[in-house]
Protein backbone atom coordinates (compact mmCIF):
# COMPACT_ATOMS: atom_id res chain seq x y z
CA UNK A 1 0.00 0.00 0.00
CA UNK A 2 1.56 3.36 -1.01
CA UNK A 3 2.05 6.05 1.60
CA UNK A 4 -0.18 9.08 1.96
CA UNK A 5 0.34 11.86 -0.60
CA UNK A 6 2.11 14.30 1.73
CA UNK A 7 3.86 11.75 3.90
CA UNK A 8 7.37 12.88 4.88
CA UNK A 9 6.53 16.59 4.93
CA UNK A 10 6.41 18.63 8.14
CA UNK A 11 4.20 21.72 8.52
CA UNK A 12 4.34 24.25 11.38
CA UNK A 13 0.80 25.39 12.16
CA UNK A 14 0.64 28.85 13.76
CA UNK A 15 -3.06 29.21 12.88
CA UNK A 16 -5.83 30.72 14.97
CA UNK A 17 -9.65 30.52 14.88
CA UNK A 18 -10.90 28.56 11.83
CA UNK A 19 -9.26 29.32 8.50
CA UNK A 20 -5.66 28.12 8.79
CA UNK A 21 -6.46 25.37 11.34
CA UNK A 22 -8.91 24.01 8.76
CA UNK A 23 -6.36 24.30 5.94
CA UNK A 24 -3.59 22.61 7.90
CA UNK A 25 -6.02 19.85 8.85
CA UNK A 26 -6.45 19.13 5.13
CA UNK A 27 -2.67 18.88 4.82
CA UNK A 28 -2.58 16.56 7.83
CA UNK A 29 -5.35 14.41 6.33
CA UNK A 30 -3.13 13.95 3.27
CA UNK A 31 -0.29 12.68 5.41
CA UNK A 32 1.82 15.71 6.34
CA UNK A 33 3.10 15.86 9.90
CA UNK A 34 1.37 19.03 11.08
CA UNK A 35 2.60 20.46 14.39
CA UNK A 36 0.20 22.87 16.01
CA UNK A 37 2.14 25.47 17.98
CA UNK A 38 0.27 27.12 20.87
CA UNK A 39 1.03 28.91 24.12
CA UNK A 40 -0.15 28.25 27.67
CA UNK A 41 0.51 31.91 28.53
CA UNK A 42 -1.76 33.58 25.94
CA UNK A 43 -5.36 32.53 25.31
CA UNK A 44 -6.34 32.62 21.62
CA UNK A 45 -9.94 33.82 21.75
CA UNK A 46 -12.20 31.80 19.44
CA UNK A 47 -9.47 29.26 18.79
CA UNK A 48 -9.87 27.12 21.91
CA UNK A 49 -12.89 28.90 23.31
CA UNK A 50 -14.36 32.29 24.06
CA UNK A 51 -13.08 31.88 27.62
CA UNK A 52 -10.41 29.46 28.80
CA UNK A 53 -12.42 28.39 31.83
CA UNK A 54 -16.09 29.22 31.28
CA UNK A 55 -18.58 28.26 33.95
CA UNK A 56 -21.34 25.78 33.19
CA UNK A 57 -23.84 28.64 33.47
CA UNK A 58 -21.89 30.68 30.92
CA UNK A 59 -21.76 27.75 28.49
CA UNK A 60 -25.52 27.24 28.79
CA UNK A 61 -26.13 30.78 27.56
CA UNK A 62 -23.59 30.73 24.71
CA UNK A 63 -24.62 30.28 21.10
CA UNK A 64 -24.06 26.70 19.86
CA UNK A 65 -21.19 27.69 17.59
CA UNK A 66 -19.16 29.00 20.54
CA UNK A 67 -20.73 27.07 23.40
CA UNK A 68 -21.26 23.70 21.78
CA UNK A 69 -19.26 21.75 24.32
CA UNK A 70 -20.40 18.11 24.61
CA UNK A 71 -23.57 17.97 26.72
CA UNK A 72 -23.12 21.72 27.33
CA UNK A 73 -20.47 20.85 29.93
CA UNK A 74 -17.18 22.79 29.88
CA UNK A 75 -15.42 19.95 31.72
CA UNK A 76 -12.04 20.07 33.46
CA UNK A 77 -10.20 21.23 30.32
CA UNK A 78 -12.69 23.24 28.28
CA UNK A 79 -10.03 24.19 25.73
CA UNK A 80 -9.81 20.52 24.71
CA UNK A 81 -13.60 20.26 24.32
CA UNK A 82 -14.20 23.41 22.28
CA UNK A 83 -15.97 22.62 18.97
CA UNK A 84 -13.93 24.99 16.76
CA UNK A 85 -10.67 23.43 17.92
CA UNK A 86 -11.93 19.88 17.62
CA UNK A 87 -13.49 20.26 14.17
CA UNK A 88 -10.10 21.36 12.77
CA UNK A 89 -7.70 19.41 15.00
CA UNK A 90 -7.57 15.82 13.75
CA UNK A 91 -4.37 14.12 12.55
CA UNK A 92 -2.15 16.81 14.10
CA UNK A 93 0.56 16.92 16.74
CA UNK A 94 0.53 19.67 19.38
CA UNK A 95 3.17 21.55 21.33
CA UNK A 96 3.30 24.68 23.48
CA UNK A 97 5.87 27.48 23.55
CA UNK A 98 5.77 31.16 24.48
CA UNK A 99 6.97 32.96 21.37
CA UNK A 100 7.11 36.30 23.21
CA UNK A 101 10.35 35.18 24.88
CA UNK A 102 13.76 34.83 23.19
CA UNK A 103 13.95 31.27 24.45
CA UNK A 104 10.61 30.60 22.75
CA UNK A 105 11.89 31.94 19.44
CA UNK A 106 14.90 29.69 19.84
CA UNK A 107 12.54 26.70 20.15
CA UNK A 108 10.62 27.79 17.04
CA UNK A 109 13.91 28.23 15.20
CA UNK A 110 14.84 24.60 15.88
CA UNK A 111 11.43 23.49 14.67
CA UNK A 112 11.61 25.56 11.48
CA UNK A 113 15.03 24.11 10.69
CA UNK A 114 13.53 20.61 10.37
CA UNK A 115 10.24 21.68 8.76
CA UNK A 116 9.09 22.27 5.19
CA UNK A 117 6.50 25.01 5.64
CA UNK A 118 5.05 27.47 8.13
CA UNK A 119 1.38 28.46 7.81
CA UNK A 120 -0.32 31.23 9.82
CA UNK A 121 -3.30 33.60 9.82
CA UNK A 122 -2.62 36.08 12.61
CA UNK A 123 -3.11 39.81 12.16
CA UNK A 124 -0.09 40.85 10.03
CA UNK A 125 1.70 42.85 12.73
CA UNK A 126 1.32 40.13 15.39
CA UNK A 127 4.15 37.84 14.34
CA UNK A 128 6.26 40.68 12.97
CA UNK A 129 6.37 42.23 16.45
CA UNK A 130 7.83 38.97 17.70
CA UNK A 131 10.48 39.03 15.00
CA UNK A 132 8.90 36.24 12.95
CA UNK A 133 9.15 37.30 9.31
CA UNK A 134 9.92 35.54 6.05
CA UNK A 135 13.46 36.89 6.24
CA UNK A 136 13.89 35.45 9.73
CA UNK A 137 12.52 32.07 8.63
CA UNK A 138 14.63 32.04 5.49
CA UNK A 139 17.78 32.70 7.48
CA UNK A 140 17.02 29.50 9.39
CA UNK A 141 16.08 27.42 6.34
CA UNK A 142 16.64 28.97 2.93
CA UNK A 143 14.03 26.89 1.09
CA UNK A 144 11.24 27.30 3.68
CA UNK A 145 7.66 27.82 2.48
CA UNK A 146 5.87 30.60 4.39
CA UNK A 147 2.12 30.88 3.80
CA UNK A 148 0.39 33.88 5.37
CA UNK A 149 -3.38 34.20 5.25
CA UNK A 150 -4.95 37.42 6.51
CA UNK A 151 -8.14 39.37 5.95
CA UNK A 152 -6.67 41.98 3.61
CA UNK A 153 -3.15 40.77 2.83
CA UNK A 154 0.29 41.77 4.05
CA UNK A 155 0.35 45.28 2.52
CA UNK A 156 -1.99 48.07 1.51
CA UNK A 157 -4.00 50.60 3.54
CA UNK A 158 -6.25 47.91 5.12
CA UNK A 159 -3.34 45.64 6.05
CA UNK A 160 -3.75 45.95 9.82
CA UNK A 161 -7.54 45.82 9.93
CA UNK A 162 -8.82 42.86 11.90
CA UNK A 163 -11.71 40.83 10.56
CA UNK A 164 -13.34 37.47 11.14
CA UNK A 165 -15.13 35.57 8.40
CA UNK A 166 -18.32 37.56 8.97
CA UNK A 167 -16.56 40.85 8.25
CA UNK A 168 -14.73 39.39 5.25
CA UNK A 169 -18.01 38.20 3.77
CA UNK A 170 -19.57 41.61 4.34
CA UNK A 171 -16.62 43.47 2.82
CA UNK A 172 -16.87 41.31 -0.31
CA UNK A 173 -20.58 42.14 -0.67
CA UNK A 174 -21.61 38.56 -0.03
CA UNK A 175 -23.94 39.56 2.82
CA UNK A 176 -26.02 41.64 0.41
CA UNK A 177 -26.20 38.75 -2.05
CA UNK A 178 -27.30 36.08 0.39
CA UNK A 179 -29.83 38.04 2.41
CA UNK A 180 -33.56 37.45 2.26
CA UNK A 181 -35.17 39.56 -0.42
CA UNK A 182 -37.40 41.38 2.06
CA UNK A 183 -34.88 41.77 4.90
CA UNK A 184 -31.56 43.47 5.51
CA UNK A 185 -28.34 41.49 6.15
CA UNK A 186 -28.76 41.62 9.92
CA UNK A 187 -31.18 38.69 9.51
CA UNK A 188 -28.55 36.54 7.78
CA UNK A 189 -27.46 33.31 9.37
CA UNK A 190 -24.04 33.04 11.01
CA UNK A 191 -22.19 31.49 8.08
CA UNK A 192 -18.52 32.02 7.24
CA UNK A 193 -17.72 30.50 3.84
CA UNK A 194 -14.74 32.84 3.45
CA UNK A 195 -13.02 31.15 6.43
CA UNK A 196 -13.14 27.71 4.89
CA UNK A 197 -12.41 29.04 1.41
CA UNK A 198 -9.34 30.73 2.91
CA UNK A 199 -8.25 27.50 4.56
CA UNK A 200 -8.53 25.61 1.28
CA UNK A 201 -6.56 28.37 -0.49
CA UNK A 202 -3.81 28.22 2.14
CA UNK A 203 -3.54 24.43 1.87
CA UNK A 204 -3.55 24.55 -1.94
CA UNK A 205 -0.94 27.31 -2.04
CA UNK A 206 1.27 25.36 0.35
CA UNK A 207 1.12 22.25 -1.85
CA UNK A 208 1.84 24.26 -5.00
CA UNK A 209 4.81 25.96 -3.33
CA UNK A 210 6.15 22.58 -2.21
CA UNK A 211 5.85 21.26 -5.78
CA UNK A 212 7.67 24.35 -7.04
CA UNK A 213 10.43 23.74 -4.49
CA UNK A 214 10.76 20.11 -5.58
CA UNK A 215 11.38 21.29 -9.15
CA UNK A 216 13.52 24.36 -8.46
CA UNK A 217 14.91 24.03 -4.94
CA UNK A 218 13.45 27.44 -4.10
CA UNK A 219 11.27 28.36 -1.15
CA UNK A 220 8.42 30.84 -1.36
CA UNK A 221 6.59 33.48 0.61
CA UNK A 222 2.87 33.23 -0.16
CA UNK A 223 0.59 36.17 0.76
CA UNK A 224 -3.15 35.37 0.64
CA UNK A 225 -5.88 37.93 1.26
CA UNK A 226 -9.13 36.30 2.37
CA UNK A 227 -11.08 39.13 0.74
CA UNK A 228 -9.33 38.73 -2.60
CA UNK A 229 -9.63 34.95 -2.41
CA UNK A 230 -13.35 35.06 -1.67
CA UNK A 231 -14.19 37.71 -4.27
CA UNK A 232 -12.96 35.19 -6.86
CA UNK A 233 -15.80 32.89 -5.81
CA UNK A 234 -18.35 35.56 -6.73
CA UNK A 235 -16.27 36.87 -9.62
CA UNK A 236 -19.04 36.62 -12.21
CA UNK A 237 -21.13 39.04 -10.16
CA UNK A 238 -18.24 41.48 -9.81
CA UNK A 239 -17.53 41.25 -13.55
CA UNK A 240 -21.17 41.90 -14.39
CA UNK A 241 -20.81 45.22 -12.59
CA UNK A 242 -17.40 46.14 -14.03
CA UNK A 243 -18.40 45.18 -17.60
CA UNK A 244 -22.10 46.00 -17.67
CA UNK A 245 -22.71 48.37 -14.76
CA UNK A 246 -25.27 46.02 -13.20
CA UNK A 247 -25.41 45.69 -9.40
CA UNK A 248 -26.89 42.32 -8.54
CA UNK A 249 -29.42 42.33 -5.75
CA UNK A 250 -30.29 39.37 -3.60
CA UNK A 251 -32.48 36.72 -5.23
CA UNK A 252 -33.29 35.19 -1.88
CA UNK A 253 -34.35 31.63 -2.69
CA UNK A 254 -35.37 32.65 -6.22
CA UNK A 255 -33.69 32.44 -9.62
CA UNK A 256 -34.30 34.90 -12.49
CA UNK A 257 -34.50 32.14 -15.12
CA UNK A 258 -36.73 29.53 -13.48
CA UNK A 259 -39.24 28.89 -10.72
CA UNK A 260 -37.19 28.13 -7.64
CA UNK A 261 -37.94 28.33 -3.97
CA UNK A 262 -37.85 26.77 -0.51
CA UNK A 263 -41.25 25.68 0.73
CA UNK A 264 -42.60 24.73 4.14
CA UNK A 265 -43.39 21.08 4.81
CA UNK A 266 -45.18 19.13 7.53
CA UNK A 267 -43.52 19.39 10.93
CA UNK A 268 -41.60 22.02 12.85
CA UNK A 269 -39.28 24.12 10.67
CA UNK A 270 -39.20 21.58 7.85
CA UNK A 271 -38.59 22.76 4.28
CA UNK A 272 -37.98 21.48 0.77
CA UNK A 273 -36.08 23.17 -2.08
CA UNK A 274 -37.73 22.88 -5.50
CA UNK A 275 -36.67 23.99 -8.98
CA UNK A 276 -39.03 24.00 -11.98
CA UNK A 277 -37.05 25.15 -14.99
CA UNK A 278 -38.82 23.57 -17.97
CA UNK A 279 -42.29 22.63 -19.19
CA UNK A 280 -41.41 18.97 -18.68
CA UNK A 281 -40.55 19.62 -15.05
CA UNK A 282 -43.79 21.55 -14.64
CA UNK A 283 -45.73 18.56 -16.00
CA UNK A 284 -43.88 16.35 -13.54
CA UNK A 285 -44.74 18.69 -10.68
CA UNK A 286 -48.42 18.77 -11.70
CA UNK A 287 -48.52 14.96 -11.78
CA UNK A 288 -46.81 14.67 -8.39
CA UNK A 289 -49.26 17.18 -6.90
CA UNK A 290 -52.21 15.16 -8.20
CA UNK A 291 -53.17 17.55 -11.01
CA UNK A 292 -54.95 20.10 -8.77
CA UNK A 293 -57.19 22.69 -10.38
CA UNK A 294 -54.88 25.64 -9.59
CA UNK A 295 -52.17 24.21 -11.88
CA UNK A 296 -54.45 25.03 -14.85
CA UNK A 297 -54.45 28.74 -13.99
CA UNK A 298 -53.47 30.65 -17.19
CA UNK A 299 -50.91 32.61 -15.19
CA UNK A 300 -48.84 29.42 -14.94
CA UNK A 301 -49.08 28.16 -18.53
CA UNK A 302 -45.54 28.79 -19.82
CA UNK A 303 -42.07 29.02 -18.30
CA UNK A 304 -42.16 32.80 -18.72
CA UNK A 305 -45.64 33.02 -17.16
CA UNK A 306 -44.58 31.02 -14.12
CA UNK A 307 -41.44 33.09 -13.54
CA UNK A 308 -43.38 36.35 -13.95
CA UNK A 309 -46.10 35.19 -11.54
CA UNK A 310 -44.04 33.27 -8.99
CA UNK A 311 -45.36 35.43 -6.14
CA UNK A 312 -48.83 34.09 -6.96
CA UNK A 313 -47.58 30.56 -7.62
CA UNK A 314 -45.59 30.07 -4.40
CA UNK A 315 -48.59 29.79 -2.00
CA UNK A 316 -50.08 27.08 -4.21
CA UNK A 317 -46.82 25.12 -4.28
CA UNK A 318 -46.62 25.40 -0.49
CA UNK A 319 -50.21 24.19 -0.12
CA UNK A 320 -48.96 20.97 -1.73
CA UNK A 321 -45.61 20.61 0.09
CA UNK A 322 -47.09 21.38 3.51
CA UNK A 323 -48.95 18.07 3.40
CA UNK A 324 -45.72 16.04 3.37
CA UNK A 325 -42.54 15.35 5.29
CA UNK A 326 -39.64 17.21 3.66
CA UNK A 327 -37.85 14.02 2.62
CA UNK A 328 -41.00 12.33 1.35
CA UNK A 329 -42.07 15.23 -0.87
CA UNK A 330 -38.56 15.60 -2.27
CA UNK A 331 -38.48 11.90 -3.21
CA UNK A 332 -41.98 12.14 -4.71
CA UNK A 333 -40.97 15.07 -6.89
CA UNK A 334 -37.70 13.41 -7.90
CA UNK A 335 -39.64 10.36 -9.11
CA UNK A 336 -41.55 12.70 -11.38
CA UNK A 337 -38.40 14.32 -12.78
CA UNK A 338 -38.53 17.50 -10.68
CA UNK A 339 -35.26 18.72 -9.08
CA UNK A 340 -36.00 18.79 -5.34
CA UNK A 341 -34.22 18.16 -2.08
CA UNK A 342 -34.98 18.37 1.64
CA UNK A 343 -33.43 21.24 3.58
CA UNK A 344 -31.34 19.48 6.22
CA UNK A 345 -30.44 20.59 9.71
CA UNK A 346 -27.48 19.05 11.56
CA UNK A 347 -29.50 16.12 12.88
CA UNK A 348 -30.83 15.43 9.37
CA UNK A 349 -27.30 15.46 7.98
CA UNK A 350 -26.15 12.89 10.55
CA UNK A 351 -29.09 10.66 9.58
CA UNK A 352 -28.81 11.23 5.82
CA UNK A 353 -28.85 7.83 4.04
CA UNK A 354 -26.48 8.98 1.28
CA UNK A 355 -23.84 10.27 3.69
CA UNK A 356 -24.26 7.10 5.76
CA UNK A 357 -23.79 4.89 2.71
CA UNK A 358 -20.56 6.69 1.84
CA UNK A 359 -19.30 6.50 5.43
CA UNK A 360 -18.84 10.27 5.65
CA UNK A 361 -19.36 10.65 9.40
CA UNK A 362 -16.68 8.88 11.42
CA UNK A 363 -16.83 7.95 15.12
CA UNK A 364 -13.86 9.49 16.93
CA UNK A 365 -12.91 8.99 20.58
CA UNK A 366 -11.31 11.98 22.28
CA UNK A 367 -9.84 11.73 25.80
CA UNK A 368 -11.48 14.97 26.98
CA UNK A 369 -14.49 15.32 24.66
CA UNK A 370 -15.70 11.71 24.52
CA UNK A 371 -16.80 9.65 21.55
CA UNK A 372 -18.82 11.39 18.82
CA UNK A 373 -19.43 11.36 15.10
CA UNK A 374 -17.20 13.81 13.24
CA UNK A 375 -17.32 14.96 9.61
CA UNK A 376 -14.97 12.74 7.64
CA UNK A 377 -12.65 13.15 4.70
CA UNK A 378 -13.51 15.59 1.92
CA UNK A 379 -11.84 13.28 -0.64
CA UNK A 380 -11.83 9.58 -1.40
CA UNK A 381 -8.60 8.26 -2.92
CA UNK A 382 -8.69 4.78 -4.44
CA UNK A 383 -5.09 3.75 -3.75
CA UNK A 384 -4.35 5.74 -0.59
CA UNK A 385 -7.41 5.63 1.68
CA UNK A 386 -7.58 8.55 4.08
CA UNK A 387 -8.95 8.55 7.60
CA UNK A 388 -8.74 9.89 11.12
CA UNK A 389 -5.41 8.58 12.34
CA UNK A 390 -5.43 10.60 15.57
CA UNK A 391 -8.26 12.48 17.32
CA UNK A 392 -8.33 16.29 17.59
CA UNK A 393 -5.10 17.38 19.20
CA UNK A 394 -5.14 18.53 22.83
CA UNK A 395 -3.21 21.52 24.11
CA UNK A 396 0.46 20.53 24.38
CA UNK A 397 -0.36 16.87 23.87
CA UNK A 398 2.91 15.94 22.17
CA UNK A 399 5.33 18.22 24.00
CA UNK A 400 7.66 15.44 25.12
CA UNK A 401 7.90 13.84 21.69
CA UNK A 402 8.44 17.13 19.86
CA UNK A 403 10.89 18.70 22.32
CA UNK A 404 12.95 15.61 23.13
CA UNK A 405 12.78 13.42 20.02
CA UNK A 406 12.31 15.92 17.19
CA UNK A 407 14.16 18.94 18.58
CA UNK A 408 16.75 17.14 20.68
CA UNK A 409 16.24 18.89 24.05
CA UNK A 410 17.65 17.08 27.06
CA UNK A 411 15.59 16.19 30.13
CA UNK A 412 17.21 19.06 32.02
CA UNK A 413 16.53 21.56 29.23
CA UNK A 414 12.95 20.31 29.03
CA UNK A 415 12.44 20.96 32.76
CA UNK A 416 13.90 24.46 32.40
CA UNK A 417 11.49 25.24 29.57
CA UNK A 418 8.64 23.95 31.72
CA UNK A 419 9.73 26.28 34.53
CA UNK A 420 9.86 29.22 32.11
CA UNK A 421 6.22 28.61 31.17
CA UNK A 422 6.77 27.25 27.68
CA UNK A 423 5.67 23.68 28.20
CA UNK A 424 2.33 22.59 29.59
CA UNK A 425 -1.07 21.09 28.90
CA UNK A 426 -3.16 23.68 30.76
CA UNK A 427 -3.45 27.43 30.45
CA UNK A 428 -1.62 29.43 33.10
CA UNK A 429 -3.66 30.23 36.24
CA UNK A 430 -3.87 33.95 35.35
CA UNK A 431 -5.88 33.10 32.20
CA UNK A 432 -9.58 32.92 32.84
Amino acid sequence: MPGLPLEGLRIVDLGVALAVPYGTMLLADLGAQVIRVESTQVFPNQTRGILARPSKKAVETMAPISGGYPDREPGERPWNRFPWANCTGRNKLGMTVDLRKPSGLAVLSRLVRISDAVVENNTPASLERLGITYEWLRAIREDIIYVQLSSFGQNGPYRDYRALGLQVDAFCGHDMLRRYRDRDPSYNTWAVPSDFAGGVAAASACILALLHRRRTGQGQHVDISMVENFINLIGHIVMDYTMNGRVQESYGNRDPDMVQGVYRCKGDDRWVAITIATDEQWKGFVAAAGNPEWTRDPRFTTVTDRIRNQDALDPFIQSFTSQYDHRDVAELLQRHGVPAGPVLDDADAFADPHLKARGFFIPVSHPDAGRHLYPGMPWKLSRTPLGVRTPPVRLGEHNQYIYKELLGYSDEEYRELETEGHIGTEYAPHIR
